[in-house]
């Protein structure tokens, strides 16, 4: 005869142990940054810069002098000091700024934003040992927001640096930096898409969180759950100057391509294809015989650009560049800007409904340059639109730099107003036709398909763009 024995508590504890298996996870995947910023903070400076400024003067009301006032009285100094100055030379006055940075060799280069010392005529990098240090600006890039600094100082602790290609959304990332000047204040947060393109910013690529990121912030490192930046706080989303939920930060692999190029040569070099482009609509897609919205669609191929000489066209769809697929005009410039510049790429697009691939020979990225508005055109035709047009005389088409073309003079109700036409658009092409004058445009109109959407473009005062045209049915 065998026996069983019982333990005191035993079965309770089985209980315990099952019901804890069964509680959803959750704090266990909360993660903690204290040793992260112990080995990081090290590495990130406190950035105060001071530049001068014209001071504007209070002048005395119209039809006062300066008083007469006794000599030695204490009001005479005073009302020199706010009135009494040279004609034609404002005083000057120091304005201060702060931001952040972080070190990126031992020797002392160190890493900002652009906007952190633009105009700058001292700048002061202070170390985590609170050593302060006078920076001179090996070289800025306006496009990219990045500034590589130099300091006078040696075996200085470096940031590790790691890859933003590497992030997925959802990550939980960490930025230190001197908000407000709160020197080496932590932040913590994910990311929360990458690849946002921002209005005049279209070579960088950035990267989104919800890090709570704030005036004096800007420069410093993001961080990834290894203790490695992945990238440059650099702008935020705001409606009341402060920090509401929307970070970007400039990624590191751009930051540091630009900090080389600044230490080797001084400048930064980017890859030009010399095409304007946008965002194809599901309406576009249609009139291109897409399945669906993908790519970015040309809307302009520059004079003399690369493009033009590898043969682009406008109406041309870009789905793929040198290998990276393209899947909206956002994506486009980065992946332009990054390449070689004079080397051969191969680029897929669609033209005419059919898959071809075109290589083109990268020329380096120009300043950009402005093209004239429209002045007022001369005769008028009607099409079954809704849309009243003019031809270009010679002159406009000098200073617009167009062969062809003509004006939209006015609008009604109807396809075009509703495609959003404007008066003052100035119409290229219509169903992949260019247009040449008035009487050409209203026989294009009068063939096109009834009740499909076609592909207009018009050209906006410089900026050129497709618009998708429902064409009505004819009674």
């Amino acid at each position: 005869m065998s026996t069983t024995r019982r333990f005191p508590g035993y079965t309770l504890w089985v209980l315990l142990s099952l019901c804890l298996a069964m509680q959803p996870v959750q704090a266990r995947y909360l993660p903690g940054f204290t040793e992260l910023i112990k080995e990081a903070a090290p590495a990130v400076v406190n950035i105060s810069t001071t530049q001068k400024v014209k001071s504007g003067m209070p002048e005395l009301p119209e039809g006062f002098d300066m008083p007469n006032l006794p000599e030695g009285s204490p009001f005479g100094e005073l009302f020199k000091y706010f009135f009494e100055h040279e004609e034609g030379e404002p005083s000057l006055r120091d304005a201060q700024s702060l931001g952040s940075g972080f070190v990126i060799s031992a020797d002392g280069y160190v890493l900002t934003n652009y906007h952190v010392v633009k105009d700058a005529d001292e700048i002061i990098v202070r170390l985590n040992d609170r050593r302060e240090l006078r920076g001179e600006i090996v070289g800025t890039d306006k496009r990219s927001d990045v500034a590589l600094l130099k300091i006078d100082a040696s075996d200085l602790p470096v940031a590790k640096i790691g890859k933003s290609s590497a992030l997925q959304v959802g990550e939980w990332v960490l930025a230190i930096g001197s908000p407000f000047g709160f020197d080496y204040s932590a932040t913590a947060g994910i990311v929360s898409a990458m690849g946002r393109s921002l209005p005049r910013e279209n070579y960088v690529p950035f990267i989104q969180t919800d890090v709570a990121i704030n005036p004096g912030n800007s420069g410093g490192p993001l961080f990834n759950q290894a203790g490695e930046v992945v990238g440059m706080n650099s702008q935020i989303y705001s409606r009341t100057g402060g920090y509401m939920g929307l970070s970007f930060a400039i990624p590191i692999e751009v930051a540091m391509d630009v900090a080389d190029q600044l230490k080797t040569s001084g400048h930064v070099s980017r890859g030009w294809l010399g095409v304007l482009i946008q965002d194809i609509t599901l309406d576009l897609a249609e009139s291109f015989g897409m399945k669906q919205p993908r790519g970015a669609l040309v809307a302009k191929v520059l004079e003399d650009s690369p493009a033009e000489e590898a043969g682009f066209r406008v109406g041309d769809v870009i789905t793929a560049f040198n290998g990276k697929k393209i899947n909206d005009s956002a994506s486009l410039p980065p992946i332009v800007g990054s390449t070689k510049v004079g080397v051969f790429v191969p680029v897929d697009i669609i033209r005419n409904r059919k898959q071809t691939v075109i290589k083109v020979k990268l020329g380096e990225l120009p300043e950009e340059a402005t093209v004239a508005r429209v002045k007022k055109p001369a005769v008028e035709k009607t099409n079954r639109l809704g849309v009243t047009v003019l031809d270009l005389t010679d002159k406009q088409k000098r200073e617009l730099e167009l062969a062809n073309g003509v004006v939209v003079e006015r609008l009604v109700d109807g396809a075009a107003s509703e495609a959003g036409v404007r008066k003052g658009d100035i119409i290229l092409s219509i169903n992949n036709e260019a247009v040449t004058d008035s009487e050409q445009f209203q026989e294009l109109v009068e063939d096109l398909p009834e009740d499909r959407s076609v592909a207009v473009l018009v050209q906006r005062g410089s900026n050129p763009t497709f618009l998708a045209i429902k064409v009505p049915d004819v009674d």
